[in-house]
């Protein structure tokens, strides 16, 4: 299971962890690690696009660390569409993504 774990301060994101593997099929066949993958690249891409210190990323094995540095309306709504898009998708697969703290 992919669990998203969105960190705040008084209200504030500041930090959003995903772990982990959807297990919802194959290694590389994985439609909902796909589009997890999909919707947390574009929304890193556009938000460094905007604003190359909005953000600091980290990847590690099994797990992608974002720490928001700028709090600014097009941060937040970036952000906040990501994890939109990922409750979502546990809507649509809840044995395989989890999103907490949001």
């Amino acid at each position: 299971m992919i669990k998203v774990n969105v960190l705040k301060e008084e209200n504030t994101i500041k930090e959003i962890q995903i772990l982990g593997h959807a297990m919802y099929d194959d290694f590389g066949k994985d439609i909902v690690c796909s589009a997890v993958s999909s919707i947390v690249i574009t929304t890193i891409n556009g938000l460094l696009a905007i604003d190359d210190e909005s953000i600091l990323y980290e990847e590690k094995k099994d797990e992608l660390d974002i720490i928001i540095k700028k709090e600014n309306d097009i941060v937040n709504k970036l952000i906040r569409n990501m994890l939109d898009l990922l409750k979502s998708l546990h809507e649509q697969y809840p044995k395989n993504i989890i999103v907490k703290g949001d």
